[in-house]
């Protein structure tokens, strides 16, 4: 089955770009193209594509509101940040507000591909400049924090792992485990830190 996306961006070049990259890929299809946000808001919701591509900067909003906003529409709709911006607050209120994954306009396309395949498969996609920061901080506050005594050790390098942007496979081959014990792993952390995703863990867990 293709993996449906919808791009939603202000530049019509970099639309085009993005509707060839897709076409190109075979096991993609782009279902629709908005260049603001109020024609995102309504021609969307309805198609409920698998993946969205979100510019942050949009001529009649922030694309982190729409992101807020198109989550609450479509919970299971997985929604990847495609900007200039390496802003570290841009970059948590992207992921605060239910984005999966953050990439910078100059990623080649064979990574935009990678990554619209990854997050298919929970994973979350990071372009290196972007990780970097995250992992810094993540690194930051674990000095700053106490530890997260209700997981236990293998949960917290599951966890760890998510938050470099690993998806499960990646996680079982790291830790050399099954991929059905990944995902009991992270059925325990949703549990134990009250969360639905895998953002809203990483996030919690740097907190």
């Amino acid at each position: 089955m293709k993996t449906t996306v919808a791009i939603i961006e202000d530049n019509a070049g970099i639309c085009e770009e993005l509707r060839h990259v897709f076409a190109d890929a075979g096991d993609i299809t782009c279902v629709a193209v908005c260049r603001n946000l109020q024609t995102a808001l309504r021609v969307v919701p309805p198609l409920a594509p698998d993946v969205i591509i979100m510019d942050i900067h949009l001529p009649d909003g922030s694309g982190v509101t729409g992101t807020a906003r198109l989550k609450r529409l479509l919970p299971v709709t997985q929604i990847v940040m495609y900007t200039i911006s390496e802003d570290s607050e841009q970059i948590y209120r992207a992921l605060e507000a239910g984005a999966s994954g953050y990439l910078l306009k100059s990623t080649p396309p064979s990574e935009l591909l990678r990554s619209v395949r990854e997050v298919r498969q929970g994973g979350v996609p990071m372009t290196a400049e972007v990780a970097r920061k995250v992992i810094h901080s993540f690194r930051r506050a674990g000095a700053a924090r106490p530890p997260v005594e209700t997981l236990t050790k293998r949960e917290e390098e599951v966890l760890e792992l998510l938050a470099k942007g690993f998806p499960s496979g990646e996680i079982a081959q790291a830790l050399q485990i099954g991929l059905e014990t990944v995902n009991t792993h992270l059925k325990h952390i949703y549990g134990k830190l009250h969360v639905r995703s895998r953002t809203e863990a990483v996030i919690k867990y740097m907190e």
